[in-house]
């Protein structure tokens, strides 16, 4: 009977040595939620580099921009690498969330596509125009249809102009507001419709040739790393941080991409 205690004794104790966050394989494992494209497909490229620095990346795909958020926020997963510093600013102030910029990785130049149209010129007088519902992508569609003064914004530079802002619409363009995924799949229903980049790739388009109006390689949309004030220092988000803004990810982007997708750093 002494001899199984003192067993179970020590097997209680290896137990406790090797319990959670006491340096433990899993203790080096970080998740980051992702759009597909291309954002996870350059997750996957740093992938090996972050194994290399003993930290398993684990990629979990979403198809939406809200979940991404919320699971960083309610700490259901370390970071999230999908979005740009306005969606950001205005998830925060909707949702009461503190979420923070980790680093910039990639712009993604936003466009317009037509499955009816060769060219913007033949946009028609009432064509239907789908752009994105969430405020910052809205905005930033307005914002490039008034570039191309398709319609007129009471402040041209504001990055978060909604549809009430519109001070004139020479073309009386009609405007369906949609989920940014679902964009892609009304292109046979609509004259026109406003496309983020990793939705149109996702789609089959390809930005540089079949977008019929494009964001300037200056566009200020930058795609953040995002997590928390309580884990922006750990050592396995700072070592993500830098394996995205390597030299082997910038070539990759420039390579695979084609100026669909552009180095932020």
């Amino acid at each position: 009977m002494k001899k199984l205690m003192a067993l179970l004794a020590a097997t209680l104790l290896l137990a406790g040595c090797s319990s959670p966050g006491s340096g433990d394989a899993s203790s080096q494992t970080l998740t980051v939620a992702a759009t597909a494209v291309p954002h996870a497909e350059i997750l996957k490229e740093v992938k090996p580099i972050l194994a290399k620095e003993g930290v398993n990346l684990e990629i979990k795909v979403f198809a939406d921009y809200v979940q991404p958020n919320v699971q960083v926020d309610e700490k259901s997963i370390d970071v999230n690498y999908f979005q740009t510093k306005p969606y950001l600013d205005a998830f925060n102030r909707e949702r009461k969330t503190h979420l923070i910029i980790i680093t910039g990785v990639h712009i993604e130049p936003f466009g317009a596509y037509s499955h009816k149209l060769k060219s913007i010129d033949q946009l028609p007088d009432g064509a239907t125009v789908a752009i994105p519902n969430d405020p910052s992508n809205n905005s930033r569609a307005l914002l490039l249809l008034a570039k191309h003064n398709l319609i007129t914004l009471k402040d041209p530079n504001d990055e978060l102009s909604t549809l009430k802002d519109i001070t004139a619409n020479p073309k009386n363009l009609k405007f369906k507001e949609l989920e940014a995924a679902m964009l892609p799949r009304t292109l046979d229903e609509v004259d026109l419709a406003l496309i983020n980049t990793n939705y149109a790739l996702a789609a089959g388009l390809n930005p540089t040739k079949d977008a019929l109006l494009i964001e300037s390689k200056d566009s200020p949309y930058v795609n953040y790393l995002v997590g928390r004030p309580d884990n922006k220092d750990d050592p396995r988000v700072q070592k993500l941080a830098k394996a995205l803004t390597s030299p082997e990810v910038k070539n990759f982007i420039e390579q695979k991409y084609h100026g669909a997708v552009l180095p932020a750093f």
